[in-house]
This record gives C-alpha cells, sequence and structure tokens, in this order.
C-alpha cells in the first residue's frame, strides 16, 4: 500500500472520533510522519476548539521536535488560511517547518477554497492534494452541501402510521392523539436535532402542536428555530401562548409578511429593551429582536414571492448549515417538489390510522432517494 494511502486513512479513522461534536464545523483529521514513524496526530473535537493540525502538532513529544523539519502532515481537508475562532492553520505548519503536506479534499469553505494550499506552496511547502478524496468528502456531507451549495443541508423527518399517513384531526380539545412514535423514537428525534443547526418548522405547525422542539432527551446544545409564516398568524399575543417563545435563549428566525410585523412587534413601546407581552419593540422592525436577552432572534420580512430557495440561502448566509424539518405534509411536500432535500428520516407505527380522521397521506419520496425507515 503506498504511505500517503496508509497514512491518510489513519487522519479519516480520527476525523470519524468527533462525528456528533463539530456541528457546523467539518470533521477533520490530521496525522504527522517523520522517520518512518507516526509522531504525532490529532482531530477537530469541537467548534470552536483547536483544529486537527493544532491538535497533531501539539501532539508531538518533546524528543520528536526537531523531526517535525522532515515530517509529512496528513490531513483529511485542506489546512484554513484565514483568522476565525482559531488562526490559520497553513500557517501553523509553516511555523512548524513540515515541509510536506498531503491533503484529501480542498475546503469549499469561501474563506479558504484554495488559500491554503497556495499560502503554503507560497513558503515552499511541497503539497500533495486528492489522496482519498471521496473517502474524505463522504466525512462531512452537511458541511460540503452548505457550501457547495449556498444552502444548509436539509434532513426531511416525519412520522407516519403504518399505511401512510400523518397530521390526525383531533376533534375535540381533549381528543387522543394518535400515537406515531414510541419513547425511543422520541430519544432518536432529539439526537437529529441536536445534530443539525436549525430546525426547520411552519406557523401552522406551532399553532396546532404548540411543540418545545428541545432535545431534552440527549445530551446537545438546542438548535435554532425557523419558523415559517406566510400568512402572519404569529403575533405577540399568539407568540406568549406558545412554549417555543417562552425559553429567552433560543435563537428564532421567523420569516413573515412585511405587513405581519407590527403584529409581532408591539407598536406601543417606546424603546429597544421595554419588554411588552414577552417580546421588545425595536426602531427599525425589519431586524427585529423578540428574545431581547439573547439578541439572536429576528423577524425576517418575505413576500409572497420569496421561494423556498431564497428562504434557505438566507439561513445559509445566516449560519444555518443544517436543517432538520419538523413540519406537515404540505411544506414537506414542497420541499420534495424543490429538490430541496439530502437525507430522509421516517419513522413508522405499527398501527394502521386511516382517512377517516381526517389524516393527510405522507409524502411519496422519489425511487432514488435514500430513506432511512424506523419502524
Amino acid at each position: 500500500m503506498n504511505c500517503d494511502v496508509k497514512y491518510m486513512r489513519r487522519a479519516i479513522q480520527l476525523a470519524k472520533s468527533s462525528m456528533e461534536d463539530t456541528h457546523a464545523n467539518p470533521n477533520v483529521g490530521a496525522v504527522i510522519v517523520a522517520d518512518g514513524r507516526i509522531i504525532g496526530e490529532g482531530y477537530h473535537r469541537r467548534c470552536g476548539q483547536p483544529h486537527a493540525e493544532v491538535n497533531a502538532v501539539n501532539s508531538v513529544s518533546a524528543a520528536d521536535r526537531h523531526l517535525l523539519r522532515e515530517a509529512t502532515i496528513y490531513v483529511t481537508l485542506e489546512p484554513c488560511s484565514h483568522y476565525g475562532k482559531t488562526p490559520p492553520c497553513s500557517k501553523l505548519i509553516i511555523d512548524s517547518g513540515i515541509p510536506r503536506v498531503v491533503i484529501a479534499c480542498g475546503d469549499p469553505f469561501e474563506k479558504v477554497r484554495g488559500r491554503g494550499v497556495a499560502m503554503l506552496r507560497a513558503a515552499g511547502v511541497e503539497v500533495v492534494e486528492g489522496v482519498l478524496e471521496e473517502e474524505a468528502r463522504a466525512l462531512n456531507p452537511r458541511f460540503f452541501t452548505a457550501h457547495t451549495l449556498g444552502r444548509p443541508y436539509i434532513t426531511l423527518k416525519w412520522a407516519q402510521s403504518a399505511d401512510g399517513y400523518m397530521d390526525a384531526r383531533r376533534d375535540t380539545p381533549d381528543a387522543t392523539p394518535f400515537q406515531f412514535s414510541t419513547p425511543l423514537d422520541a430519544t432518536m428525534v432529539h439526537r437529529q436535532r441536536a445534530l443539525h443547526d436549525a430546525i426547520l418548522t411552519t406557523a401552522s405547525t406551532l399553532l396546532a402542536d404548540n411543540p418545545r422542539l428541545d432535545v431534552r432527551n440527549w445530551d446537545g446544545p438546542a438548535p435554532t428555530i425557523a419558523i415559517i409564516d406566510r400568512k402572519g398568524l404569529i403575533d405577540a399575543a399568539t407568540a406568549t401562548r406558545l412554549r417555543l417563545f417562552t425559553n429567552p435563549t433560543r435563537r428564532i428566525l421567523l420569516f413573515t409578511p412585511q405587513n405581519g410585523l407590527s403584529k409581532v412587534i408591539p407598536p406601543a413601546a417606546p424603546t429597544a429593551s421595554t419588554p411588552q407581552s414577552g417580546l421588545s419593540e425595536v426602531k427599525n422592525p425589519a431586524s427585529s429582536i423578540f428574545t431581547p436577552p439573547s439578541g439572536l432572534s429576528e423577524v425576517i420580512p418575505i413576500t409572497p414571492a420569496t421561494g423556498l430557495p431564497e428562504i434557505m440561502s438566507i439561513l445559509y448566509s445566516k449560519g444555518i448549515t443544517s436543517l432538520l424539518t419538523e413540519c406537515g405534509p404540505r411544506m414537506l411536500r414542497a420541499l420534495i417538489d424543490a429538490n430541496l432535500y439530502d437525507a430522509v428520516r421516517v419513522f413508522t407505527s405499527p398501527a394502521p390510522l386511516g382517512p377517516d380522521r381526517g389524516a393527510s397521506p405522507a409524502p411519496a419520496i422519489p425511487a432514488s432517494s435514500t430513506i432511512t425507515s424506523h419502524q
């Protein structure tokens, strides 16, 4: 086996160690080889923490530090070249004196895109690209989808009955809801929520179910909530009754018509910090903040002409690289029709429901799609 392939396989193995922790950042592994052996290795553990290259260099023992000037570093993704939450890894490699870098695949992020390789070569570092490229790309489908297509990686998720129905009507307030999923299913859903940057829902779903959309059954960060409210159904009074709006630390992005903005933000409040009905007035309603303690939520104006592709582009511009749906069959079908999905997860109850309770048929997925089914 080619030595470059051998050590890149180890780097890929390391990258898999943090598959659930890096979120918007990619999973990356790095291996440093000198004198025919591995002298250092590392991987990116968590968003905001040191990158794989940093951890690999830091793992080299004092006795082996002198070997860096004759070493090769194997990295599953092009080293970054910009200052973000951490300094550029390309600069670290140059400053460490490592003369050769083997990269599996380029970084599609707009602040990198070949600049890392260019920085290394400009400093006289030998760079080899494309070793096990496809295997390395497969580590980060969300990252590559987001930064290549300019929209989040979209996972469609729904629960359905054994005969393929969802959204049963509740004839009375105390009517017993149909049990679509089990406690284990709920835990799996909460895990999926924690793995995505944001949850996509609609005003209709919120008004019908009043969900919390949190991760209380799993250890992980609560995702941003993106709400599409084309009819301006969510006003200030309604928001105070929805459980989703009771947590001031949740980031909520509400897409609503221009003429619905005044309904969300009460016009009588005089300042940007005076609470009213759990919300706040701000001077510019087009960038309204309605959870002032976090300062993260905002109202985003849309028109009838604003399509789903544009909404997805807006979400990407706000740092959302992965999206999980929590909505009804109408929105699911709209996403499918627009080809705005990358993965499908379906939770199927063992019991049939039938159309008698006003249920809607679950969406039909094209035969070419890969579906993860939970039964």
